[in-house]
C-alpha cells in the first residue's frame, strides 16, 4: 500500500511530530485542525479553509468525508458552528462526533478532525 504525507507546514507539525493528512487505504485522514480568530465560529471558518487544502492536495473534498470530530473546550460554543457546518457539508453529511476536552492551547475554541474517502 503506498502511503502520502501531506503537510501544511503548520507549527505543530515540527514540534509534536505528525502531518496534516496522510492518504492511505483510499482514504485521507486529516489530522486535528486548529484555526485562527476571536471565537469558535471564526477558528470554525479558518479550521476547515486548512482542511479543504489538504483534502484538495490529496484529490478529495468535503463532499467526500465520512467522518469527522469536532472537538471543543466548551460544548455551549458549538452551536455558533453549526450553520458554518451544515453550509460546508451540505448535502454530503459525514458521520459526525462532537467531544469536549481540553486543546493544546486555551486560545483555541475548536479543533475538527476529518476523515474522507478518495473518490474513484
Amino acid at each position: 500500500m503506498t502511503i502520502r504525507r501531506i503537510s501544511s507546514g503548520g507549527e505543530f507539525e515540527a514540534k509534536v511530530g505528525y502531518c496534516r493528512a496522510v492518504v492511505a487505504g483510499g482514504f485521507v485522514h486529516v489530522a486535528g485542525t486548529v484555526g485562527q480568530g476571536k471565537d469558535a465560529a471564526e477558528q470554525c471558518r479558518s479550521a476547515l479553509s486548512i482542511i479543504e487544502k489538504a483534502l484538495a492536495e490529496a484529490g478529495a473534498s468535503f463532499a467526500d468525508a465520512v467522518r469527522v470530530t469536532y472537538m471543543l473546550p466548551d460544548r455551549h460554543e458549538f452551536e455558533q458552528c453549526w450553520e458554518i457546518l451544515a453550509d460546508t457539508f451540505g448535502a454530503n453529511p459525514p458521520a459526525a462526533t462532537m467531544i469536549e476536552c481540553g486543546l493544546i492551547d486555551p486560545k483555541y475554541r475548536i479543533e475538527i478532525e476529518v476523515t474522507a474517502v478518495l473518490p474513484e
